[in-house]
């Protein structure tokens, strides 16, 4: 009997071995990153297809959706009034303004060149009703560098740069480049008083797979008094709903500051476009703004909701793109140097959607690398602006899905919140905070080791 349980004993240790990965255990088998909803595609246009599992249906609401994101506004009155209604102040003309190819934005090269894709998010000390950040009190929620005739713009923002030299354990130098914002021809004050964040564009597909994972899937990623004591201790952003009515888990934004596509999508439309839907009825039209406040509008709201809804469907159904070069021996080398540094306890590579409304992005296996909580990042990359839960030191694990095809779709390479970093391994360099030992590791690497873990987040 006891030579039995010897038996028994040494079989359970056996299977524990093999379904317990180790931190040299990486999944390479499937380059499917957004499951049922991924796309082979590699061209400009990688970031910019149907989801494989639409219908003819879906494909139609698609298509006018694809219309709405693209399409410019125009000053109202206009003849085309389903689409007037632009501003009085505003960033963009349209969505894709921003969103160029839904893909990701960047920091203009130099000072003569104006924010494209980029924009600069203010508020003051405190919180609004909700517990949001408070408006300035004289321009708003974000700095409008562009207005319709006859209402002026409130001002533009430019950005210098200094370089900040390194070395790397083993001698090889490096140098990042540390953002300088100074605010130009401001029309209502100053801003001497304002918090402000740099944010770019972020791509946008992949979207309607994150609002279906549970929520518990989320909330069981967090560790916020880190009790296994990794150093790692990510917290979900609690913020209002405008929708639910309610305070909900936020998921959408670079801080995590919106719960639903739809919520973010509105937001984005009458902050970035000055574009009033049912869920924002209001300008951006601070009391000290009265050209602004007079201005003519293309009636409330602006977008409609079945514009809206189409715009919506539209992003929460965009594919995300296949992963590639899974048999590359340095991208399997690479791999697991990305979890041996632990860089996987935030970008976690892949978790499973659960129900939802959509029905081609629910219970799908996806690879999105995020654990879309908050984390404290260091000083390095603080903005020092509260947004609802999250402090001025937190930002949200950004997917990493598609990361490799930006250079390809958008023409550059540049990363991060305010796309300081000029490539991937500047982005790595500047994590600090929670993530300062997975830096750490990265630097401690051999320049061959360090150049595999590149090529394996440019295979993603």
């Amino acid at each position: 009997m006891h030579k039995y349980f010897i038996v028994f004993l040494c079989l359970l240790v056996a299977l524990f071995i093999t379904f317990t990965p180790s931190e040299d255990t990486f999944v390479l088998d499937s380059p499917l990153s957004g499951g049922d909803t991924t796309v082979f595609n590699t061209s400009r246009e990688a970031f910019a297809k149907p989801a494989p599992n639409l219908s003819v249906e879906d494909l139609r609401k698609f298509t006018f959706g694809n219309k709405m994101f693209n399409t410019n506004w125009v000053t109202a009155p206009a003849s085309v009034t389903s689409l007037d209604g632009l501003g009085p102040t505003f960033n963009r003309v349209s969505c894709s303004g921003c969103h160029f190819k839904d893909g990701r934005g960047r920091p203009p090269k130099d000072r003569q060149e104006a924010m494209a894709s980029m924009l600069i998010r203010l508020s003051v000390v405190g919180q609004d009703k909700f517990g949001g950040p408070k408006p300035h009190p004289h321009y708003g929620g974000q700095l409008n560098d562009r207005s319709i005739l006859s209402v002026p713009v409130e001002g533009r923002a430019e950005v210098t740069y200094e370089e900040v030299p390194g070395v790397y354990p083993d001698g090889e130098t490096y140098s990042l480049r540390h953002p300088i914002y100074t605010f130009k021809d401001l029309k209502f004050g100053s801003l001497d008083d304002a918090l402000f964040s740099p944010r770019v564009a972020p791509v946008v597909y992949g979207m309607g797979l994150l609002e279906a994972i549970p929520e518990e899937t989320i909330l069981s990623f967090s560790d916020i008094d880190d009790v296994d004591g990794d150093g790692i201790s990510g917290r979900p952003n609690r913020v209002w709903s405008p929708t639910k009515n309610k305070e909900a888990l936020g998921r959408f934004g670079w801080k995590a500051n919106a719960v639903t596509v739809e919520e973010q999508s509105a937001g984005a439309a009458v902050g970035d476009i000055g574009i009033t839907t049912s869920l924002n009825k209001n300008q951006n039209c601070p009391d000290i703004q009265k050209s602004c406040q007079n201005a003519k509008h293309g009636g409330v709201p602006e977008m409609s909701d079945m514009q809206l809804d189409r715009m919506v469907f539209y992003l929460q159904t965009l594919a995300v793109p296949a992963r590639r070069h899974l048999d590359d021996p340095n991208v399997q080398a690479g791999a697991k140097l990305f979890v041996k540094a632990k860089c996987s306890s935030c970008h976690r590579p892949t978790m499973k959607t659960g129900d939802h409304a959509l029905k081609q992005v629910a219970f799908q296996d996806i690879q999105p690398f995020t654990d879309l909580l908050l984390h404290d990042m260091g000083e390095g990359l603080a903005d020092h602006r509260p947004d609802f839960q999250a402090n001025g030191r937190e930002w949200r694990t950004p997917p990493l899905w598609g990361i490799g095809l930006v250079k390809t779709v958008n023409r550059h390479t540049t990363l991060l919140h305010d796309g300081r970093a000029r490539n991937l391994e500047e982005a790595i360099l500047w994590h600090g905070g929670e993530a300062q030992s997975s830096k750490q590791s990265f630097m401690k690497m051999n320049k061959d080791e360090r150049r595999q873990l590149i090529t394996f987040l440019e295979s993603l």
